[in-house]
């Protein structure tokens, strides 16, 4: 079975995009922790991400770079954190979180956005990649 961000990747499910090319795509999170959290993810469907070959691991390391300092450029924010979890969706993702304080990084507390904050805040990234 597919995973929601197969789907997504197929346009079964619609996103604010942020970035794509052959191999990755990213996209804002639609429960962020904070405003611009970002996923990248690879669009072949790999569960876990060691599991990836070490070009593609590193592809997806190259991408999420380029992704974080457009984002980082587009919010107010300390830093760009990343985190890999990946028990919620079995398909490897980069979170990329904006941090203005530690509990924007601990999946607890999550901001709500309307969808024209959503659309604005993936424009400005865009415009900085």
């Amino acid at each position: 079975m597919a995973s929601i961000f197969t789907k997504i990747i197929e346009g079964e499910i619609p996103c604010y995009k942020i970035a794509e090319d052959d191999q990755f795509i990213a996209f804002l999170d639609v429960n962020p922790n904070a405003e611009g959290h970002t996923l990248c993810v690879p669009k072949q469907e790999i569960n876990k991400i060691f599991d990836m070959d070490e070009a593609h691991y590193l592809q997806l390391m190259q991408f999420s770079r380029k992704v974080a300092k457009a984002l980082e450029k587009s919010v107010d924010c300390k830093r760009i954190g990343m985190s890999v979890i990946g028990l919620e969706v079995p398909h490897v993702h980069v979170h990329l979180i904006p941090l203005t304080d530690m509990e924007d990084a601990r999946f607890q507390r999550k901001v709500s956005l309307s969808k024209e904050a959503f659309e604005d805040i993936a424009n400005k990234i865009k415009l900085n990649l």
